[in-house]
């Protein structure tokens, strides 16, 4: 019976990865769930589960949780310092999952590193602002790592899980998102109703943003040359409507060999809890419309003006990346709440990467987590005395 835990088990991939269990649950045995304010359905977990250990970072809702659950035998703590009181190091489970969203993921992932023989990271801001702090743990306490997002499963995937460094490039693929074809007259005038309307993926409203805005493939250009060890120009974003190609690898054998699967997250959910195993998973039979329509284009960069970010990233790792994550998630809050334009977030953004009290971050390597948050909460108050 493997044991595991789930960072952020109330969003949709702590969600969908308990659907899987759901289905094999003799062979699962939860140890941890964790939210930060839906303890309602946090607590349906627990229950179905069997579940004797949560966290729920939110005060308010801890409270509410820790009344509701007095006379059980489940632990409610409110904090991931509770870890230790947990797990032993000595006694590692089998598989994490972490997918709490934003900068408040990083903590749980370095804390849950030595717990765990897995760890399975779906938090974007966790591998690009502390990727070096995560790797230098993984290698410490030989926990083995496997990343969901798509894209980067995918290349994972086709690497052979990274076992040989005998590739060219890897290409990995972009909608377009909801503007791929709107005439460029138009973008000043685009509504936040129309940036959130994602043509292939049902997602949050800030991914959603990133997707339209194609900050997105930013991060995850960022996370893939940070996983793989990559340069930059060994990365390339191909647009594809379909969403049904994932990532093409270019061998340094001539060879090439691309991914393709539903758009669905399950897929690489699955394939990560159920690594090294032969666990069928019913799907789709292969898409041959898709396959014959792939329709790949390179991306414009007037169209999506944030690819150009790229060009201005240190090749070792920085803090400049946190200035990065940090100014667009003020800028997409801002668009949310109708106080700047679509087009704003791309033209601040780009604004920053020249600003000097900004770029001196390019040179400085993250130290700890305290440095990431401490900078992120800066970034983002500077933003509200720029002029936007």
């Amino acid at each position: 019976m493997k044991k595991i835990a789930i960072f952020g088990s109330t969003g949709s991939i702590g969600t969908s990865l308990l659907k899987i269990i759901k289905e094999d649950k003799k062979n699962f045995k939860i140890e941890l769930l964790t939210t930060n304010k839906n303890y309602k359905k946090l607590i349906k977990q627990t229950k179905l589960f069997n579940v004797k250990n949560i966290v729920i970072t939110d005060h308010i809702s801890f409270l509410i949780a820790s009344k509701l659950l007095k006379k059980t035998k489940v632990n409610v703590f409110d904090n991931f310092d509770s870890l230790n009181k947990i797990f032993d190091i000595n006694k590692k489970i089998d598989y994490s999952m972490c997918a709490i969203s934003g900068f408040h993921g990083l903590k749980p992932t370095l804390d849950i590193i030595k717990f765990t023989k897995t760890i399975a990271i779906a938090n974007k801001e966790s591998i690009i602002c502390g990727w070096n702090l995560i790797k230098k743990d993984l290698k410490k306490y030989k926990t083995y790592f496997i990343p969901v997002d798509s894209e980067h499963f995918s290349i994972w995937s086709l690497l052979d899980n990274n076992k040989k460094n005998n590739f060219e490039k890897i290409y990995i693929t972009a909608s377009g998102g909801p503007f791929r074809k709107l005439s460029l007259k138009k973008f000043k005038n685009i509504s936040i109703k129309d940036a959130l309307k994602h043509p292939n993926w049902s997602m949050g409203k800030k991914i959603t943003i990133d997707s339209a805005t194609m900050m997105n493939k930013v991060f995850e250009i960022i996370e893939a040359k940070k996983i793989f060890n990559l340069d930059y120009d060994q990365l390339e974003i191909l647009i594809h409507p379909k969403s049904y190609l994932h990532a093409i690898v270019k061998f340094n054998n001539g060879l090439s060999k691309l991914l393709v699967h539903d758009t669905n997250m399950i897929i690489p959910i699955f394939n990560s809890i159920y690594f090294n195993t032969d666990k069928k998973l019913k799907s789709k039979n292969i898409d041959v419309n898709a396959l014959n329509n792939l329709n790949l284009k390179k991306i414009d960069n007037i169209r999506f003006p944030v690819i150009k970010i790229l060009n201005n990233l240190s090749k070792k790792d920085s803090l400049f990346e946190t200035v990065i994550v940090s100014a667009n998630d003020k800028l997409v809050k801002l668009f949310l709440d109708n106080k700047i334009k679509f087009i704003d977030i791309s033209n601040i953004l780009l604004k920053i990467c020249s600003i000097t009290e900004f770029n001196k971050f390019r040179s400085i390597k993250p130290k700890n987590i305290d440095e990431i948050s401490n900078l992120a909460d800066y970034v983002s108050l500077k933003i509200d005395t720029m002029s936007v």
